[in-house]
């Protein structure tokens, strides 16, 4: 099962979050069928939304990742809600590139770097917070690193793989992320900084049988770290037929009038989980009796 854990250095100075999150990106595999280096992209991009989807403190919030790097995927979105959940899809999910070396996918190249990370928040005001950054590499973990110093002014190190099995399937999956908090100096930088030098790739560590409370472990080891929460994610839908249905209302009375003449039924794919909502032309009309009342 995946899931998410969460602590904080002994001191106060450095706070850190993890994420198994192999079944999320097999689940987003499957749903959009992805090749190889699409998986290791949307696998990231969930998993990095997802832990900062957990960050909220609001219980309805949200996070949204997207990723336009002007790279053969096309645009990568992720949402995730505040307890980790995460559901996400990208343009081009049949994208297949040479690799780096004989297990290391080129995401970098399949992203690109020729456009912007943005991170909109919603935590129930007015308007969303929204942040954006220019991409430094594509390859997701940096470029979220490069928005936590920029957008957030957080030193931050994060860690983000997805190991593709033989038969395309994932092998495993997770990431981190550690912030440097008010108090920290620079041998407490420098400490975390050797400690992430030291653990290596995260698929390395995990495919030798760890979770997420080891990763964290082994970046905080000798800082008395002590364990927040551990809580269960996975990839969720939140798409339903009456949110569909508000969806065409929202359209309005002159679109939904085209649709019924020119179509006369319509079936409507949820971007994310790709479950498909057939609406005869008699709920058309009643969708545009309701519209018609807005």
């Amino acid at each position: 099962m995946d899931e998410i854990v969460r602590m904080i250095a002994a001191d106060g100075t450095v706070r850190a979050v993890a994420i198994t999150g192999k079944d999320m990106a097999e689940r987003a595999r499957q749903i959009h069928k992805t090749l190889p280096v699409a998986t290791a992209a949307l696998g990231r991009t969930l998993m990095g939304c997802a832990m900062m989807g957990s960050d909220l403190k609001t219980e309805d919030g949200s996070v949204t990742l997207r990723i336009q790097g002007g790279g053969p995927l096309g645009s990568i979105t992720a949402v995730a809600d505040s307890h980790g959940n995460a559901r996400g899809y990208l343009q081009n999910g049949q994208v297949d590139l040479p690799r780096k070396a004989p297990v290391k996918l080129d995401v970098g190249s399949a992203v690109g770097t020729d456009g912007y990370l943005t991170v909109i928040k919603d935590i129930g005001l007015k308007e969303p917070y929204v942040g954006s950054v220019e991409l430094v590499s594509g390859e997701i973990a940096e470029d979220l690193t490069s928005y936590f110093a920029v957008s957030e002014q957080i030193p931050t190190a994060c860690g983000l793989g997805v190991l593709i099995n033989t038969d395309q399937s994932v092998l495993c999956a997770g990431g981190y992320i550690v912030q440097l908090l008010p108090g920290a100096d620079d041998a407490v930088a420098g400490r975390l900084e050797g400690a992430v030098g030291r653990l290596g790739p995260v698929t390395d560590v995990l495919n030798r049988g760890a979770d997420a409370q080891t990763l964290l472990e082994q970046l905080l080891e000798g800082m008395g770290a002590e364990l927040l929460e551990r809580v269960p994610v996975s990839y969720r839908c939140y798409c339903s037929r009456e949110r569909v249905s508000r969806a065409l209302i929202s359209l309005g009375r002159n679109e939904l009038e085209h649709m019924i003449e020119e179509q006369g039924e319509t079936d409507l794919t949820c971007q994310f989980c790709d479950a498909v909502y057939h609406f005869s032309k008699e709920e058309l009309k009643t969708i545009l009796q309701e519209a018609t009342k807005a």
